[in-house]
């Protein structure tokens, strides 16, 4: 929730080239773009590398040290002399706000810190540096780590996390972990963790060869999460782009559709996720005409793919969310008969309140319900559309027994639909 008790559910984008390839102009097309499409967090590298530089050619550090930010006196932009690296960050952060949007930021990404950049004591220094400069600044979120494990230099992230917390005890922090592992594995009884996050990552269940073995089945990290105590907000922070091949290297393979990243979202929310982070491969990197070649066998620029079709179908999530009581929502799979529920992308998953209910089937497939979860002699019944936040009214129906409800359409893998049960009052 925010300052004043409202519900915050996470719409998140990983932009996260934003302070490093777009220019002023750019920065506020993007963000006006995700405004509109209802974005209200952007994930963000402060250091995607030691040698980061901006698109004005300013470099972040000194001898790519990071106990040594290049920062110059003044912030005029009119003035390319006395506007800096953290300036430019500065502005992004501030137009973000203006549109209400938070940045996430990941201080440094991991690689950087496996390959020795930054140890303990840099770490500490650093993290000083943005802690202070930033405590002060309403719309920032810490995302520490930055696609690795925690158990990679284990007591470099703890510093980091650490010493943000201390210097700065009013903004959230997370950690960003390695594909196919979470937060929680390393940090969750630590106190600097406010909310846990994990990376399901770009793979197919044929593809998945770890020991945690879900697959795509991204609604089980939340499970895991909610079995731990004390009990800690999660979230999706990096599932399979938008435009991304399946298994992430290979380009031959098939890429990930608009489909695929509803089925993520809606899995993981419905399974308990404070909210979910959409991503687009080459929005995430902001492809443009100048690079050499895209990263992930990208097909297309990023000012074309902010326009992708699951990057104006998320917010339909979020709609849905808010349009009932927020914080009575419990994750409730008892709601699907067993009869239906399925496995892989037939699973079907299931949330509810005191008086309403959320039934999500990724392929259009029959929803069994164990009626009676819900208070209420009658149910009104109503399919809603992932595609396009439309709902369609079904009918009312006795809250007993078990009923069946056939979804409209055809039964196929993206033709996915939420069945919605409210009390009749």
């Amino acid at each position: 929730m925010d300052s004043e008790g409202n519900p915050f559910f996470w719409q998140g984008d990983t932009g996260w080239l934003l302070f490093t390839k777009l220019n002023r102009q750019e920065v506020l097309h993007y963000l006006d773009n995700r405004a509109q499409k209802g974005f209200n967090v952007i994930q963000v590298m402060v250091l995607h590398s030691v040698s980061a530089k901006n698109m004005y050619g300013d470099s972040a550090l000194v001898n790519r040290d990071v106990t040594h930010p290049l920062v110059t006196k003044g912030n005029s932009f009119d003035n390319p002399n006395e506007y800096d690296y953290w300036d430019n960050v500065d502005y992004v952060i501030n137009e973000a706000g203006k549109r209400g949007i938070y940045i996430a930021m990941v201080p440094i990404w991991g690689g950087n810190v496996k390959a020795g950049y930054v140890d303990v004591k840099q770490g500490k220094a650093y993290a000083e540096f943005l802690a202070n400069r930033y405590k002060n600044v309403p719309n920032v979120i810490w995302v520490n780590g930055g696609d690795i494990p925690g158990s990679d230099s284990l007591a470099v992230w703890n510093t980091i996390g650490e010493t943000l917390k201390q210097n700065d005890p009013n903004h959230l922090i997370t950690f960003h972990p390695r594909g196919r592992t979470q937060s929680s594995m390393w940090f969750h009884n630590k106190k600097w963790l406010d909310f846990n996050m994990f990376q399901s990552g770009h793979r197919r269940y044929d593809q998945d060869d770890t020991k945690l073995d879900y697959g795509e089945d991204n609604w089980r990290y939340v499970q895991t999460d909610f079995n731990l105590k004390p009990t800690k907000p999660t979230l999706d922070g990096e599932p399979s782009y938008e435009g991304i091949p399946q298994g992430l290297h290979d380009t031959t393979q098939p890429y990930w559709n608009a489909s695929d990243a509803r089925r993520y979202a809606y899995w993981a929310v419905f399974a308990g996720a404070c909210g979910h982070t959409y991503g687009d491969n080459a929005v995430m990197q902001f492809y443009n005409p100048k690079d050499k070649e895209p990263a992930y066998g990208a097909k297309e620029y990023w000012t074309e793919a902010i326009n992708d079709p699951g990057a104006g179908q998320i917010q339909y999530l979020k709609k849905l969310m808010l349009s009932r009581p927020y914080f009575e929502r419990v994750p409730d799979t008892t709601l699907v008969n067993s009869s239906t529920q399925g496995e892989k992308y037939n699973y079907q998953i299931a949330t509810r309140g005191k008086d309403y209910a959320f039934i999500y089937t990724y392929n259009g497939r029959n929803i069994a319900v164990n009626m009676g979860k819900i208070e209420g002699k009658q149910v009104i019944a109503s399919w809603y559309s992932p595609r396009n936040g439309q709902t369609t009214k079904i009918g009312q129906f006795p809250n007993v027994g078990v009923h069946e409800f056939n979804p409209p359409g055809e039964a196929r893998d993206g033709n996915d639909w939420v069945l919605i049960l409210d009390t009749v009052k």
